[in-house]
């Protein structure tokens, strides 16, 4: 009986090649660097319990990256709709500034003080919102404009000093500072934030609208999806997270340092959001890969930081590493390294060969 090959029909769609999950570069990249620490640095990965709560270098690396995490949440959603926020740094600067101006200068009680200034965040995300969604300016500018005026409106909040809290609002500090259920209060925070984010994005519709936003802007405007309303809403919670993590570094320095404060915060924010998987031309967003590309950025300032490196060399280190990151999640980096590798091997192979016959050359002279 003659055997029946199977013919695809025009248009059916063809199998595909199976593709590696988009976490596994990053998740890889984060276990190699903690191992590295682990294999150099003694007692890193060892947790203690003083007092209630947890103590460790592992811990210290979570609370660390807490402002980074916020930061690179509100960035993921704003990327995803094929857009950028360049100003989180200096909605970070704002914040510290406006809780020390309502702290400090007027005595507002804490819990008013923190909404007060979150909202103040929230209408510095919604400035760019409608800038980019209303205006129609290119989101590159119209975050540039607040980074700029953003810090310098900070600094004159702030009278150009650095207002302390430690004796007109104590309390300010346990949000940078205290403990919740044996963790740092920071890493709780992230968690309700990314459990938040996770809730509306991935339980609703609305991840889904700012996907079709950031592929296709006027397809999803024929499918009945407000594009302006979705950009609204990713870049005043861009806004709200930056304000956030605000709090988290000025409340660690018990201080509003409107000129440190978030500074290059911007730039780390992307880093990670791109070392998480979530591709710049907007679409698909992943908001564990920008948790976990956080932690490859803290993770690798304390490696470098631990390993002494020299100051001048800490961003080319830095930049180094997210370039291989970067060119590793691409399918054609990816091609060109295993083409790289392979000739490498091949020339050693050849070198040990030739080293190996010079050898018994000699040996039977």
């Amino acid at each position: 009986m003659p055997s029946v090959v199977p013919v695809a029909r025009p248009g059916a769609p063809q199998p595909q090649a199976r593709r590696l999950p988009a976490l596994l570069w990053p998740v890889l990249a984060l276990a190699l660097l903690l191992a590295f620490n682990g294999l150099f640095t003694a007692g890193f990965f060892q947790i203690l319990v003083r007092d209630g709560h947890l103590y460790g270098s592992l811990i210290d690396l979570l609370n660390r990256a807490a402002p980074i995490m916020l930061c690179a949440l509100g960035m993921t959603l704003v990327i995803a709709t094929a857009g950028v926020d360049l100003s989180v740094g200096a909605v970070m600067a704002i914040a510290g500034s406006v809780a020390a101006y309502l702290l400090i200068g007027h005595g507002v009680p804490l819990h008013a003080a923190i909404v007060l200034t979150l909202a103040a965040c929230l209408v510095a995300g919604l400035w760019n919102g409608t800038l980019v969604a209303v205006c129609g300016v290119q989101p590159i500018v119209a975050t540039l404009v607040l980074m700029v005026a953003g810090r310098g409106i900070a600094q004159l909040i702030t009278g150009g000093q650095i207002p302390l809290f430690d004796t007109a609002a104590p309390a300010f500090g346990f949000i940078g500072r205290g403990h919740f259920a044996l963790l740092p209060f920071s890493i709780t925070i992230v968690a309700g934030v990314l459990g938040v984010a996770a809730l509306l994005t991935r339980r609703t519709a609305l991840g889904l609208f700012i996907e079709s936003v950031g592929n296709s802007e006027s397809a999803s405007r024929y499918a009945g999806v407000s594009a302006r309303l979705v950009k609204l809403f990713a870049y005043g919670f861009c806004g709200l997270c930056a304000g956030v993590a605000g709090l988290i570094a000025a409340s660690n320095i018990m201080g509003a340092d409107a000129n440190q404060s978030g500074l290059y915060m911007e730039l780390d924010a992307i880093l990670a959001v791109v070392i998480g998987g979530t591709s710049l031309t907007g679409g698909r967003f992943s908001l564990v890969g920008a948790v976990v590309g956080a932690l490859v950025i803290q993770a690798l300032n304390l490696t470098i930081v631990r390993r002494n490196v020299q100051p001048e060399y800490n961003q080319v280190v830095k930049a180094v590493v997210v370039l291989i990151l970067c060119l590793l999640q691409s399918a054609h980096g990816r091609t060109l390294a295993r083409r790289g590798l392979a000739y490498l091997c091949r020339r050693l192979w050849s070198l040990v060969a030739r080293l190996r016959g010079l050898g018994e050359r000699r040996a039977t002279a």
